[in-house]
């Protein structure tokens, strides 16, 4: 069965995943976030409960 051979892929994959560690990743990590966190503190808004007609 000629899937079972791992000699093509595993050599396919390991190029392509040190491509992207190497290479991509570092080019797309190096972009400024437009929208930075903030450090407002969260409010939480008071719910009513929900008027069930069945109940």
């Amino acid at each position: 069965m000629p899937q079972l051979n791992p000699a093509p892929w595993f050599f396919i994959m390991t190029i392509s995943w040190l491509t992207f560690s190497l290479i991509i990743q570092p080019k797309i990590l190096s972009f400024v976030s437009m929208n930075p966190p903030s450090n407002k503190p969260s409010t939480t808004t008071a719910t009513t409960p929900w008027t069930w007609p069945w109940t």
